[in-house]
């Protein structure tokens, strides 16, 4: 009988999960030339807000939502980095409000370095987050390639009415995050060994968790804008809704829920290369206090794979809003700032 040898997942890449995304700044430039889809009537949302999906309405007034997802591991355990990728591309609709009707994969795998079994495993925790939300699998590409990748390309549906981009938030609106702090962090203790057992099991409960309260967050019409916090960090997606809706936002740095070991972890030095990537995006668009430490600048900056979603909403809804997401089992939802008017920045206040 042979011996499938002890491969770390975490190892074959050199970066995991959506700290692999290109930084802000590379993306705006990169994107700078591409043409205008205002010809394109039907195109509900497009490039314009860097938002989390695109938006096409069909004559009859459903909304087709299109996003894809994928990125490199972050855990070694192969169904378990499925379960992560599948939940992070799905978040993608429920961020828009919409809902997922089903999923293709993408998988780029070095065939000379990982055995079929672990590939298969890869793929069945793929699937079975997509069963968890009700949606097959019905397709997908695969390619021979040096680092593995994994994600989904997602269609979902929508109403016109129920679609949420990250740019309409209102002046007084409330800002709420419905999932804690620290996934990068995290992911970067992990790949060094440092990372405890319990605090992986919140690792995996955090990043798997979908966002499915998205979809009911849209019916309601005093939530304004949602976006879901990824790759670029805090700052950077609380950013993108500042200048979508040519607005300041104050974020109140003491109310900010964090996973439990997510500041010894960054007072320690466990960051990704991500954060600092982040940071340096910003410009002078984000106002940090005098006496911050290095280590909370770098968690502001922490990139989430998976993490939770943003919400803008009418400040004298946002307790009952809250107490909605988290009877919903987001246990750390909470008010973390709020929107007013003035030149499109970020502030952090302690």
């Amino acid at each position: 009988m042979n011996v499938v040898p002890q491969i770390r997942l975490s190892m074959l890449s050199h970066g995991g999960g959506c700290g692999c995304k290109l930084a802000p700044s590379v993306l705006q430039k990169l994107l700078a030339h591409e043409p205008a889809a205002n010809p394109y009537k039907q195109l509900l949302v497009g490039l314009e807000t860097g938002d989390d999906a695109a938006v096409w309405e069909l004559d009859n007034g459903t909304c087709i939502i299109a996003t894809t997802d994928f990125f490199m591991p972050m855990v070694d355990d192969p169904f378990d980095f499925g379960r992560i990728a599948a939940t992070n591309a799905l978040s993608d609709v429920y961020a828009m409000g919409g809902t997922p009707i089903m999923a293709l994969a993408i998988l780029g795998m070095p065939i000379d370095k990982m055995p079929p079994e672990m590939v298969r495993k890869i793929l069945e925790g793929g699937a079975a987050v997509c069963s968890a939300a009700g949606i097959p699998v019905a397709g997908g590409h695969s390619i021979d390639s040096p680092e593995p990748i994994y994600g989904l390309a997602v269609i979902g549906t929508g109403t016109p009415d129920n679609i949420r981009r990250n740019a309409d938030a209102q002046a007084g609106d409330a800002l709420i995050l419905t999932k804690p702090l620290g996934v990068g962090i995290y992911s970067a203790a992990f790949k060094k060994g440092a990372l405890s057992q319990p605090a992986y099991e919140d690792f995996i409960d955090t990043t798997t968790r979908l966002n499915t309260i998205g979809t009911k967050l849209a019916r309601d019409p005093d939530v304004h804008a949602i976006t879901d916090l990824t790759g670029f960090g805090l700052l950077g997606h609380t950013l993108e809704m500042a200048r979508g809706a040519g607005l300041t936002v104050t974020i109140d740095a003491a109310s900010l829920p964090l996973l439990k070991e997510a500041v010894s972890l960054a007072q320690q030095g466990f960051v990704t290369g991500a954060s600092g990537r982040n940071w340096a995006s910003y410009d002078q668009s984000v106002s940090l206090p005098r006496d911050v430490a290095t280590w909370e600048r770098q968690l502001y900056c922490d990139p989430q794979t998976s993490g939770g979603l943003l919400v803008a909403c009418a400040k004298d809804k946002a307790k009952p809003l809250c107490d909605l997401i988290s009877g919903e089992g987001y246990r750390s939802a909470c008010v973390i700032g709020r929107f007013s008017t003035g030149s499109p920045r970020v502030v952090v206040e302690r």
